[in-house]
């Protein structure tokens, strides 16, 4: 937890103004039965009624101002506790934006989800208590202990036995309930993983009749997440009963024990009354301390995981400032050299000894088998990996010598699987040049082959596009990914199988289009069929990770048997090669 109180520097003035108002009010709660004290004592047994009202009136003072502090530290605790939690969030997105596809594997974007949401939330309710209670307590604490002993020392030995006593029962609670927190967070991760993949793959799982299987699935992380979230409620349900059963028997002894004094005249009724209502500041005040610990070991949990993701080193960094390099005479070239990748934890490489260069002007298409390596290579030119051997060039200089946002600057990427967002279409496409004109807007999606069913939709390019383009074909969201590539006027276009929900004549009509339209461009197309890659000026076969042959469609028919095999499977298909 202490690892992210610096974030809490911008709002030491606050703070400072927070643990003043609290002193404030907590010298003004230790004042008040002083003067309840003394009612009592020389106004109400000695009938001075003129005493009762000037004191009662200084009473009532006193606890006006006490309220008004309060609500002062309150208001700024909670504002102070909200933008905290607002800093916090932001610095956790920020921070998971510079990630590699690797540290988004090895986190789990449940758990990136629940440590940006849940857990940060903990962390800042706890900070909102802390800000008031930590801060109360321990001055009700040292000032009801000596006003307590300042009233009557003898009498104040009930406490030498009191508050050992409520400390062991904090401390043996406390203990037991922090790793139950840890696995409540972790299962928490679990059961939205879970919940996520239900919601998302939900046309799968009722296609495939998995509904009754997912539910038993969801219902194992729920009761699991239960039981352990009862475990603790358990725990935690013993403390505040064994504190008050405490705090009453102190009490109890203190009315016993100090009635025998007044009864000997060893000490005055008000004093009495006084030193209960110090009792009673000192035990709340470790009640309030109780309660910190009931969020002390969560909210640290909490912590824990907040700040793992902040220490997360991305393994892809962008070079120093002097060090990063510009593209050279070979604007928008893209070249493979000897390279060699393996996934982190993968025994074999997934690529091996890749060498081709892709140049403006020219198609250069990908194809090859399932489990090839495709989509592999060309996540490496926009540097979503970082190669194990050999070098990947664009503009004649290594990926790892330019910053990543210049070097994406440079790239109209569609993936592999089409991702729109929540908002108008025009909006989509835009997402790859906010400052691409209506008319651009229309151009792009004119060579995407999507205009005509944009236009067929009620509001045209302001069509609204739900989250994940749930309201869209297949094939559309397609178009639409690729209209977004080409709105961005980029030197180099990646396309990764991107026409695959296509009809034949859209793929035949949308590839014409975008001849044209980027002839003094590279464009690098991965794709299952070959009526896709046969007039690309030159095409890359792998196989299993390997570059099997390079050069045109007549040319590896002649040289290349992996490639002859994937066109007289196609052909036996039905598919014209």
């Amino acid at each position: 937890m202490r690892n992210l109180f610096p974030y809490l520097r911008p709002y030491r003035f606050a703070i400072v103004f927070i643990v003043t108002f609290i002193f404030i009010q907590c010298l003004g709660n230790l004042y008040l039965p002083t003067l309840m004290s003394d009612i009592v004592d020389y106004g109400v047994l000695k009938g001075n009624l003129h005493y009762i009202v000037t004191t009662g009136l200084l009473m009532l003072a006193v606890s006006i101002a006490s309220v008004c502090f309060s609500i002062a530290a309150s208001f700024l605790s909670s504002r102070t506790a909200s933008s905290f939690g607002k800093v916090l969030r932001r610095e956790v997105f920020a921070h998971a934006q510079t990630f590699s596809l690797h540290e988004f594997d090895e986190l789990g974007t449940s758990s990136l989800i629940t440590r940006t949401t849940n857990d940060i939330t903990q962390v800042q309710q706890l900070v909102n208590m802390m800000l008031r209670m930590m801060i109360m307590a321990p001055l009700n604490c040292i000032g009801g202990i000596l006003m307590a002993v300042y009233t009557d020392a003898k009498l104040s030995l009930i406490l030498v036995v009191m508050v050992p006593v409520l400390a062991a029962i904090i401390a043996l609670v406390f203990t037991r309930a922090t790793k139950l927190f840890r696995t409540m967070q972790a299962k928490i991760d679990t059961l939205n993983r879970v919940l996520r993949e239900n919601l998302t793959g939900i046309r799968v799982i009722r296609s495939f009749n998995r509904v009754a299987y997912e539910q038993d699935r969801f219902d194992v992380a729920n009761f699991d997440l239960t039981n352990t979230t009862t475990r603790v409620q358990k725990i935690m349900a013993v403390m505040s009963p064994a504190l008050m059963l405490v705090i009453n028997l102190s009490v109890i002894a203190v009315i016993w024990f100090g009635g025998m004094r007044v009864e000997r005249g060893t000490m005055q009724i008000g004093s009495l009354i006084a030193f209960i209502q110090y009792i009673t500041q000192l035990l709340f005040a470790i009640m309030m301390v109780s309660m910190m610990f009931f969020m002390i070991p969560r909210a640290s949990a909490s912590a824990n995981r907040i700040w793992a993701v902040l220490q997360t080193k991305p393994d892809i960094v962008d070079p120093v400032a002097e060090d990063a390099q510009a593209s050279r005479t070979e604007y928008g070239q893209v070249e493979f050299r000897d390279v060699t990748f393996r996934y982190p934890g993968a025994e074999t490489p997934a690529l091996s000894h890749i060498s081709f260069v892709a140049r403006p002007g020219q198609v250069t298409a990908i194809i090859g088998g399932t489990g090839a390596g495709k989509s592999t290579l060309v996540n490496l030119i926009p540097r979503f990996y970082d190669v194990n051997e050999g070098v990947v060039l664009v503009g004649g200089v290594d990926v790892r010598a330019q910053t990543q946002s210049a070097l994406r600057a440079k790239i109209g990427y569609v993936p592999q699987k089409s991702v729109l967002f929540s908002g108008t279409i025009a909006d989509n496409i835009r997402a790859g040049r906010q400052d691409a004109s209506d008319e651009e807007v229309r151009r792009a999606a004119e060579v995407a082959q999507a205009i005509e069913f944009i236009e067929e939709m009620p509001d045209g390019f302001a069509s609204y596009i739900e989250q994940g383009g749930r309201n869209v074909s297949g094939g559309q969201k397609q178009r639409l990914a690729i209209a977004r590539a080409l709105a961005k006027q980029a030197p180099i276009y990646i396309f990764d199988d991107s026409f695959s929900a296509l009809d034949f004549r859209t793929d035949a009509r949308l590839r014409a289009a975008l001849r044209d339209e980027v002839q003094e461009a590279t464009v690098i197309i991965v794709a299952q069929r070959v009526s896709t890659v046969r007039d690309a000026h030159q095409i890359v076969v792998l196989d299993e990770g390997r570059i099997a042959g390079v050069g045109t469609h007549d040319e590896l028919i002649d040289s290349c048997q992996v490639y002859r095999e994937i066109v007289a499977s196609q052909m036996a298909e039905g598919e014209s090669a």
